[in-house]
């Protein structure tokens, strides 16, 4: 009997060697950022104002689908208020959205350490509101072992109208005196994956 159980392990360990094995990439939140530019349209002259949306985290499956959740609490918005709402609490840590796309793992294995590559992921949002995706160029740059820099290839700006149409992020705008937005919002990526 014992006999028989060690030729069965003996048996897969030659399937098990043969199965590859998929990166686990997922951002690191310490070191994962967007900065985007919002423009106020509804006063006398247009104002820029600067945000922040830090410790990103999401990941690649090994089927490669890549899941980005954005909360409130990500952003640099509720340290603009003294006193929020006990209501407004309860947001802080809600997905406001969630940003999907396909990104296969083993183009960022097969990176050596200094190259990079250029591919661009197709992202969807979808909420009650939205349905929408956007198309946009990211650089991965292999910089360690199991480290990849991922940064925007070309200028990159969200639209505008499409934040606005979403509910939940039009009431936060708007209770930071946004009324009226520019159609193009300025977005700015720095991002690193680690493979663990």
């Amino acid at each position: 009997m014992r006999r028989r159980a060690v030729k069965a392990l003996i048996a897969l360990v030659p399937l098990l060697l043969a199965v590859p094995v998929q990166a686990d990439w997922q951002l690191d939140p310490d070191q994962s950022r967007v900065e985007a530019t919002i423009t106020q349209t509804d006063g006398a002259t247009p104002q820029a104002h600067h945000h922040q949306v830090r410790n990103l985290q999401g990941d690649i499956s090994p089927d490669g689908t890549l899941r980005l959740p954005l909360k409130l609490s990500q952003t640099d918005l509720l340290s603009r208020f003294n006193d929020l709402p006990p209501w407004a609490g309860l947001l802080t840590n809600t997905t406001l959205v969630t940003l999907t796309a396909q990104m296969p793992p083993e183009r960022l294995d097969a990176l050596d350490i200094g190259e990079s590559l250029v591919e661009t992921l197709t992202f969807r949002v979808q909420t009650d509101a939205v349905n929408q995706q956007e198309s946009v160029p990211l650089r991965f740059t292999r910089e360690g072992v199991d480290q990849v820099r991922v940064t925007h290839a070309e200028p990159l700006a969200l639209d505008g109208n499409a934040l606005m149409a979403n509910g939940t992020v039009r009431t936060i705008l708007s209770m930071l005196g946004y009324q009226q937005i520019d159609e193009h919002v300025p977005v700015t990526l720095n991002a690193l994956l680690i493979n663990r």
